[in-house]
């Protein structure tokens, strides 16, 4: 089974202003400088409460960038977006700086309880 998580590294160029849209919806995009023979700015997203780690990077810092790629349809038209799930700074041999972040990891994203606790007064099954 292919994997769809990602990973590059590379020297934060910009970091971008936070959005937030009617919605409640929030996001915070920032350039990525990736390391490579010929390299290339690579635009990402963090969304919701992940736009947070970006407060702990600077522009020009070295990182790792851990992302999925997310694609979807509006009118016909199709937008693509890298969004980072995970930051890590790096340091200059290549070491990795592992931080505390209040957006959490890959391990803690996909469903959002919204606060509630699962309820365990189920009856036990009988097998």
């Amino acid at each position: 089974m292919a994997s769809n998580t990602y990973e590059m590294t590379g020297s934060v160029k910009t970091i971008f202003e936070p959005m937030t849209f009617p919605s409640g919806f929030s996001k915070r995009e920032f350039l990525l400088t990736m390391e490579d023979d010929y390299p290339q700015d690579v635009k990402f997203t963090c969304i919701k409460e992940r736009a947070a780690q970006l407060d702990n990077v600077t522009p020009g810092e070295r990182v790792s960038v851990s992302f999925r790629i997310r694609c979807r349809e509006w009118q016909g038209k199709y937008f693509i977006d890298l969004e980072a799930f995970r930051i890590n700074k790096k340091e200059g041999d290549g070491t990795m700086i592992e931080y505390e972040n209040s957006g959490g990891g890959f391990e803690d994203s996909g469903f959002e309880s919204g606060g509630l606790e699962p309820i365990d007064d189920d009856p036990p099954l009988p097998f």
